[in-house]
């Protein structure tokens, strides 16, 4: 029972999870009509999100000091990200669940990474329209912001933000999933820091107050996802005064947030106690 202290090697997981998602996605594909729909639901869904975005526009001309442009630019990146997420690890969700009614012990008894198999169990493939509806606004955005000088370095770095900003919300699940071993129900905490961090860095930091700021930056560093990222792809300066290079640090954060992740879940499942079901 190696995985019983700890999620397992990384190349283990990994493997894990593919077999495991391949075989949800091999289900899914069977029914190719019903797959599309809900792709298409999903997609549709996150799109009335951002047409709140556009019908706000359509009465002011920024937010912020923030065009429509610059706006649907930070939209798009923070959705990609939790999109992402989302799909590798949204699962993680019904973990609580699992603890209560004691299925939970049904996979410690496998010799097969726990992580692996909570994290790919009954994969969601559907969960792709969100990230789509996303990658369309991205272009979109790209299309309105006449102001940007961009360079390669620029063009770069907004694929290497979304994986950071994937990485950092995936390790903030993994970190709720690891407080559901002593809360046993902490699903709605969990995601107050996703789809709530989510629904933050879809604005302007410069319409929050500075303390929130300050919070989602040093406290849970929710701004590495996006806002300080793309304030140097726009040219702007950060609320908070921070030297440039700190706009930078998006994959170095994501690193030290999966780091303290896999510990936490290391020390949720050593501290787990069977249900006796």
């Amino acid at each position: 029972m190696a995985e019983r202290g700890g999620p397992g090697a990384p190349g283990e997981v990994v493997r894990a999870y593919a077999l495991i998602a391949a075989m949800w996605v091999r289900s899914t594909m069977t029914y190719r009509t019903t797959f599309a729909l809900h792709v298409f639901g999903n997609a549709a869904t996150s799109a009335l999100d951002f047409f709140a975005v556009l019908v706000m526009f359509s009465q002011i001309d920024a937010l912020g000091g923030f065009s429509v442009g610059e706006v649907a630019l930070l939209y798009a990146t923070s959705s990609v990200s939790l999109g992402l997420a989302d799909l590798v690890l949204g699962n993680l969700d019904v973990l609580g669940g699992r603890i209560r009614d004691g299925t939970l012990d049904t996979m410690l008894v496998r010799p097969v990474p726990v992580y692996a198999q909570v994290t790919a169990d009954r994969f969601a493939l559907r969960r792709l329209g969100r990230i789509a509806q996303a990658l369309v606004v991205l272009v979109w955005a790209l299309t309105e912001l006449d102001g940007v000088d961009w360079t390669v370095a620029k063009a770069a770095w907004l694929p290497v933000m979304m994986l950071s900003g994937a990485a950092i919300f995936g390790s903030i699940w993994t970190l709720g999933g690891a407080f559901q071993f002593v809360a046993e129900d902490a699903a709605q905490v969990q995601s107050s820091f996703t789809y709530g961090g989510n629904a933050l860095l879809k604005y302007p930091p410069s319409i929050f107050a500075r303390e929130l700021v300050r919070g989602v930056t040093f406290v849970m560093p929710l701004a590495f996802v996006n806002w300080l990222p793309v304030l140097w792809v726009l040219g702007r300066e950060d609320p908070l005064g921070l030297p440039g290079w700190v706009n930078f640090l998006s994959p170095v954060v994501a690193a030290a947030m999966c780091a303290v992740a896999a510990l936490a879940w290391r020390a949720g499942v050593r501290s787990y106690r069977s249900t006796g079901s």
